[in-house]
């Protein structure tokens, strides 16, 4: 009696800790447990799965950021794997620099993936997000008859959306966000627990796809949509979130779209939507978010869309709306015009007419290839007559060539120029622009803990921070003084949501806390900017081993990337932004390798003694700042092609004069001057425009610096001449 006590009071904490282990972390089969470490060999050991033994039990691994796993009565229903790899970006010019470093191996097979995948029969949750997975997603997918949410975004997944998708009649939540998915997607109405359905960021188009009644968010953002809204999303009672932002959607926004009944965050933005909003248009009391900007929309702004200010975010820059605010809104012309040449999709021909299609299609390829000859003899020629031209102008750029091909018109209402339609698309992958509250300011900086305090001067107090989603981003506070009342600073502030590009670090949103102190006011601006992780392009070219990594065709898109990002600067919003203070050290990059334009300028009245100053040209003979501008984007240029950091403007000086001595001399001289690394990867041609433009963007006379259209033509008439050069596989002028 006296062991049976001994043995109860040493088992019976073991009993109780058994009987009270949830199912959710029960033992795994052996089959299962056997399969994942075949997907653990087959996703080729990521750091997430690394640490696996034989022994050990994957249902009691703790979860983390990037994984987890939840089993129940021996089966797993539940793995989530997040790896370190980015997605795609379709705006690298040479794909296969990112695709071998991004994706998995040649190796890899993604139908054995998914054979060895399905196995696990019992997931009900599956989430691989940035692993480099790539290939065409097979149909088996369907296999997975209990899986409710489905996550593979941030692969490099191609082709179309298997059909067989639709027979996943489970499914609550489809992700497929920045992958390269193409085509139609499949009829997804049979989905009727389907809730959350995030294509973002692939070519899909043209039509949009059809859903179920039950859907509560749909993302299409990004994509290749060229049709009109559907009137049947009229039906769908639950939507609370609709996002079509950046494709080609023409026609009217329907009447009925913002008087949704659920609907709380509407994004219409840089597409092609045209006529006029009714000024009598209901919104939905739910809505808190509605951009509609960059789009061809004229007439009045609804009369609810301007009385949700106070309580929400309205976006309508760049349409051509008629509104007390006229600033950022074009003529009624522009909007006309544009939207005649606005994209439609093409008409659908009876199968009858196929023959007469194709001899159709014959002829216009004929014609078509002709016309693409005589473009780029044309092209050929006006650059020609643009470098004569400048020799005899002292390098002064006649602007109108550059015009045409930027489609910039004639000084908007404000003194800029249009926003060309490429810029319009140019804000992608970006969450929707916020106004945040002090509170989430607080808490993403830690109550504005010192650790997290990046850096402190002319431009305020900057942060890192951590909002609610887990997204890392960069807070900015400035503080302002001034007399008078606020509504002068929200004047100021209405740049803010257009500080959005694919080539500048994004603003996300902002908040704003006004203390009234007679006779002056204190207002606290916190501008929240995305987070770029990577290094700068002044680090990625002082490393040896990184720098050889940059050949030519990188460095041009890169330098492209950074004329870009400048050129929005300038043009892009109105009025336009100038004194950036332009630094290779505030040019990020980021894990693509994209560069991106930071700590630019911007427009608060705190500011304005610190833009002055900036805007004061190096040779002290103007107070031009776009021209300082120029001039600072030339000094980055001159470190890109030769590879050397510029400590002093006397360096500056010297290495331009040894690049226009050079590019006037022999070809071995020129070769002597420019960064080692770079031999055998360049066109002379291209090269050689390249340092042209530089030289002139140094020239010490601000006037006859050109435009950042002049040099972003000519930057991308020398990535022209690259790739032509590349394609044709002629190495004889190879240096």
């Amino acid at each position: 009696m006296k062991n049976l006590r001994v043995c109860f009071t040493y088992f019976f904490p073991a009993i109780i800790l058994v009987l009270l282990t949830p199912s959710s972390v029960a033992q795994l089969s052996t089959s299962e447990n056997r399969i994942l470490f075949q997907v653990q060999k087959l996703l080729e050991y990521p750091q997430a799965l690394q640490g696996w033994t034989r022994w050990t039990n994957l249902c009691f691994l703790p979860p983390s950021s990037s994984l987890k796993i939840v089993c129940s009565n021996g089966h797993l229903t539940e793995l989530t794997i997040i790896g370190n790899k980015t997605s795609p970006s379709s705006h690298i010019p040479q794909a296969g620099s990112w695709t071998s470093l991004q994706t998995l191996s040649g190796k890899f097979s993604i139908d054995s993936f998914f054979t060895v995948m399905t196995k696990l029969s019992n997931l009900k949750v599956l989430s691989l997000v940035s692993l480099g997975l790539w290939g065409p997603l097979p149909s088996k997918i369907n296999r997975f008859w209990s899986l409710e949410v489905l996550n593979i975004s941030s692969n490099f997944i191609y082709g179309e959306i298997p059909s067989s998708i639709s027979s996943m009649l489970n499914l609550r939540s489809l992700v497929l966000v920045n992958n390269l998915f193409n085509g139609s997607v499949p009829d997804l109405q049979i989905l009727t627990s389907l809730e959350e359905l995030n294509l973002g960021g692939n070519k899909l188009g043209p039509e949009f796809p059809s859903v179920g009644k039950n859907i509560v968010t749909i993302i299409l953002r990004n994509n290749s949509l060229r049709s009109r809204i559907p009137p049947q999303i009229e039906h769908l009672d639950k939507l609370q979130v609709f996002d079509v932002s950046s494709n080609d959607v023409f026609g009217n926004i329907p009447s009925f779209l913002m008087s949704m009944p659920s609907l709380h965050s509407l994004n219409l933005a840089a597409n092609h939507l045209s006529g006029n909003l009714s000024v009598n248009t209901a919104c939905s009391s739910t809505l808190t978010f509605v951009d509609i900007s960059h789009n061809l929309l004229v007439g009045k702004l609804p009369a609810c869309l301007g009385s949700m200010s106070s309580k929400a975010t309205v976006l309508f820059s760049g349409n051509c709306l008629s509104t007390k605010r006229l600033n950022n809104q074009h003529p009624s012309s522009f909007c006309k015009r544009e939207g005649a040449l606005a994209v439609k999709p093409p008409a659908k021909k009876p199968q009858s007419d196929s023959n007469s299609g194709a001899k159709l299609g014959v002829v216009i390829g004929i014609i078509g290839g002709a016309v693409v000859i005589a473009g780029l003899m044309v092209f050929l020629i006006v650059f020609i007559f643009r470098k004569t031209n400048g020799e005899r102008s002292h390098h002064k750029m006649d602007k109108s060539v550059a015009n045409k091909y930027f489609a910039s018109a004639s000084p908007g209402p404000n003194g800029t120029r249009h926003i060309p339609q490429a810029m319009k698309q140019a804000a992608l992958g970006l969450p929707p622009y916020r106004i945040f509250t002090s509170e989430e300011i607080e808490d993403a900086t830690n109550n504005f803990d010192p650790s997290n305090l990046i850096e402190e001067g002319s431009q305020g107090q900057l942060y890192k921070g951590w909002l609610r989603d887990g997204s890392v981003v960069l807070v900015n506070c400035v503080k302002i003084r001034q007399k008078g009342l606020p509504h002068s600073i929200m004047q100021q502030i209405e740049v803010l949501p257009n500080l959005r590009h694919r080539h500048m670090v994004s603003v996300l949103g902002h908040c704003i806390i006004t203390e009234q102190e007679h006779p002056q006011t204190t207002s606290t601006v916190f501008i929240v900017f995305e987070h770029i992780s990577n290094v700068s392009l002044r680090d990625q070219l002082a490393d040896g081993r990184k720098r050889e990594m940059l050949k030519w065709p990188q460095r041009m898109a890169m330098s492209i990337g950074i004329a870009r990002g400048v050129q929005f600067l300038h043009t892009g919003v109105a009025p336009g932004i100038y004194g950036n203070n332009l630094k290779i050290e505030n040019i990020l990059l980021d894990d693509s390798l994209n560069a991106k334009v930071s700590r630019y300028s911007i427009p608060l009245p705190s500011k304005s003694a610190h833009n002055e100053h900036i805007a004061t040209n190096h040779m002290g003979s103007t107070n031009d700042a776009e021209k300082e501008d120029i001039y600072q984007l030339g000094v980055i240029l001159l470190e890109v092609i030769t590879g050397k950091q510029i400590a002093s403007p006397s360096e500056i000086e010297e290495m331009k004069d040894e690049l226009e001595n050079g590019s006037s001399e022999a070809t071995s001289v020129l070769k002597s001057v420019i960064d080692p690394s770079l031999r055998g990867t360049y066109a002379y041609e291209s090269m050689k425009t390249a340092i042209h433009i530089t030289i002139n963007c140094l020239s010490k006379v601000s006037s006859q610096r050109p435009s950042i259209e002049d040099v972003l033509w000519n930057l991308q008439y020398s990535m022209q001449v690259q790739e032509s050069w590349t394609s044709s596989g002629n190495l004889s002028t190879k240096l």
